[in-house]
């Protein structure tokens, strides 16, 4: 078994992992884990909607890599992709390509897909944002908008019903009974962006509102690359008691983006402005209108939780690349889930249960794609409709006061089906059942510090685009299934933070396009088998402390940074043997060293570095270029109601590769590269009352 590539790097994980267990034991051992009971701890807040401090309680009870990512950590700075939210969470990669367009992966997850997203559920408040049939898109985030995102990574996304390899993220908005009564933002920057944002928010007797709404535009740092947003988000609670709530969710966006393309690896790094050609003479363009509306209500009863939801989405994709695509998107479903968290026997136990139902309709229209993205003849129309019924259960019995056995599954039924109206696309109809069980182990140390590990499974479904071409029509592909293990620890101190994972998964069937003509246009078919394993390495420090600031508050220099090994690999492949899989860096590193005093003030360097090259083809034939980039932020938070950033990106203007696509077989004049943007600056002031 190639194990993540050699013995020094198995010890080194082996180190990391065990060292920072010795360490959390040393620090707290004899501190016993009480009896936590989350929902209890909301008797002042909404039922309904958690704040980071509860969301962080309620991932430390998976034995998994999950992380809480809190608003504190990306609202003052430029934060207008999920790049810019998610940086430095390891095992995720999220490059950008234009826009708020990315390039984005966890743990190999849908590295052949050169649109869209595939391979892991986006949701917004639990309600999702990815199409019924599995695809996703970024447009539609507001990083303004958020309290607090949740990151689960592969099978431990269980209780969303995710069961992508890449697991699930899930952006949660603040409610009335945690926001200011009047808050706001501007931000002005390079390539002419401006982003303005405002809102408010408010409790009305049992009764509770928050509302937002922002408008951001820009040029664009590549030519043919600008665009505009108008999006907005609300939720109305009302809490009938201390353990009754219901609230309402409406979300609604309009979207306009140009698309510049993916150019030659020369062009890329000489001139990296320049558009493709074609996606300016065809004004390609990815358009998006949608409104989101969904209710959530949550009851307690003693030990046990019940939660039950419904959503409804409407979106309409206008989308002129190579032809002139119209969709629109009917989007149903909803949920219930409890949670029961008692003694039996005189040992803790907590039972998860619950269903989620997610269906849609796509009415899937294409035209030709004529100069100045007019709409041609009629090619192709079709009804594609998806369903997903999942169930799924999870037990975590404590058989020692602080180590739980975690047993867990989940069952899920997916249909697909395609009524042809005009053109030569594929119909039909595939069921699949899909099963996936889970077992893990919790060691909580004690209530900062835990080892967990498990063994999973997972199955995701093909959508409507896997095999689109006649080749390898959609009703041929066979699910994507991986059996993946995982060892790892996590962990908080006053000065020091850690989260690390090692993994591997072993997938049958993996989605995988294969190149027939342009690196955009592609046939999905299953591959036999491929390895995705890796290192995911989080951590924070305070390395000097108490420089200028001596009092019980100290100032301190803290050191961020995220660090990801990724070892993807097809296995005994008929064509392309135990090459890398193309797309992604084996090593990537996010780092930022801040100056944090007391009185809110903040300054510090940041570096971005890919030290090595990867491989844009299967063939394993052409590389990027390696990169390194660095950028400075400073700010002033007081806690007061004003706040304010300056933010310098790539300060040293280099030329470099942010993005790839893929193909089979690559050559020097293949357009696979998506150029990084040059030098930026940024700034931006906060407001609340």
């Amino acid at each position: 078994m190639r194990f993540l590539s050699n013995r020094a790097t198995r010890g080194a994980i082996i180190c990391l992992v065990s060292g920072a267990a010795l360490t959390a034991l040393s620090a707290r051992a004899q501190e016993n884990l009480p009896t936590i009971n989350v929902e209890a701890e909301r008797l002042g807040g909404a039922l309904t909607a958690p704040t980071t401090a509860q969301a962080e309680q309620e991932l430390r009870q998976i034995p998994g890599s999950v992380m809480v990512v809190p608003d504190t950590q990306f609202s003052l700075q430029r934060s207008t992709t999920i790049k810019d939210v998610l940086d430095y969470v390891p095992g995720v990669f999220a490059q950008p390509k234009w826009g708020e367009d990315t390039r984005f992966s966890i743990r190999g997850s849908g590295l052949s897909r050169n649109f869209h997203l595939r391979g892991v559920q986006l949701f917004m408040d639990g309600i999702p944002i990815n199409t019924a049939d599995g695809y996703g898109d970024f447009q539609e985030i507001d990083p303004s908008a958020y309290r607090l995102v949740e990151v689960y990574k592969g099978a431990n996304a269980l209780r969303y019903g995710a069961n992508a390899l890449g697991g699930a993220i899930n952006f949660v908005t603040p409610t009335g009974r945690d926001a200011p009564r009047f808050f706001g933002g501007v931000d002005f920057g390079s390539f002419g962006f401006q982003r303005y944002q405002a809102g408010t928010a408010g409790v009305v007797g049992p009764a509770d509102y928050f509302i937002t709404g922002s408008f951001q535009k820009m040029d664009g740092f590549r030519d043919h690359s600008w665009g505009h947003s108008t999006r907005g988000a609300a939720n109305f609670g009302y809490q009938f008691s201390q353990n009754a709530e219901t609230r309402f969710y409406l979300n609604a966006n309009d979207i306009v983006q140009r698309i510049p393309g993916a150019v030659t690896r020369a062009t890329a790094l000489t001139s990296p402005k320049t558009a493709a050609a074609g996606n300016i003479t065809n004004d390609q363009q990815r358009n998006v209108q949608s409104l989101r509306v969904a209710n959530k209500t949550t009851l307690r009863f003693d030990e046990t939780t019940v939660e039950l939801g419904v959503f409804g989405l409407n979106r309409h994709l206008e989308h002129p690349i190579f032809q002139w695509l119209d969709y629109r998107y009917e989007d149903y479903g909803g949920f219930a889930r409890a949670t029961d968290e008692r003694l039996i026997g005189g040992y803790r136990n907590r039972f998860l249960a619950g269903v989620n139902v997610h269906n849609g309709l796509l009415r899937n229209v294409q035209y030709s794609n004529l100069a100045g993205a007019q709409k041609g003849p009629l090619q192709s129309a079709a009804n594609d409709r998806a369903q997903n019924y999942s169930f799924y259960a999870e037990n975590s019995f404590y058989f020692l006061q602080n180590v739980a056995l975690v047993t867990a599954a989940q069952f899920l039924q997916a249909v697909r089906g395609r009524e042809v109206l005009a053109g030569t696309l594929a119909g039909g109809r595939r069921d699949h059942d899909l099963f996936s069980p889970k077992l893990g182990l919790l060691w909580n140390l004690d209530p900062a510090a835990q080892i967990f590990a498990n063994i999973s499974r997972s199955a995701e479904a093909p959508s409507f685009g896997e095999g689109s071409g006649v080749a390898a029509p959609w009703t041929s592909i066979q699910p994507q299934r991986a059996t993946t293990f995982e060892l790892g620890t996590r962990g908080r101190r006053p000065d020091y933070t850690w989260d690390i994972a090692a993994y591997r998964a072993n997938i049958q069937n993996e989605f995988f396009c294969l190149f027939t003509g342009a690196a955009g246009s592609c046939t999905v078919t299953n591959l036999d088998k491929t390895v995705h394993q890796g290192l995911e390495l989080g951590f924070g420090a305070a390395l000097v402390k108490s420089m200028f600031a001596t009092s019980t508050d100290p100032d301190k220099l803290w050191l961020n940074m995220a660090y990801t090994f990724s070892d993807f690999r097809f296995h005994n492949d008929a064509q392309f043997g135990d090459n890398q899989i193309p797309g992604a860096p084996r090593h990537f590193i996010r780092a930022e060293l801040l100056y944090k005093n007391p009185s809110g003030f903040f300054f510090g360097p940041n570096i971005e570095l890919s030290p090595t090259t990867y491989f844009v083809d299967s063939a394993n034939t052409v590389s990027t270029s390696a990169y390194g980039i660095w950028g400075l932020r400073a700010g002033y938070d007081p806690g007061g109601p004003y706040s304010f950033y300056l933010e310098g990106r790539n300060l040293s203007d280099k030329a470099y590769i942010s993005s790839v696509s893929v193909t089979n077989t690559a050559n020097s004049a293949s357009a696979l590269y998506e150029p990084g943007a040059g030098r930026a600056i940024y700034g931006g002031l906060r407001m609340k009352y």
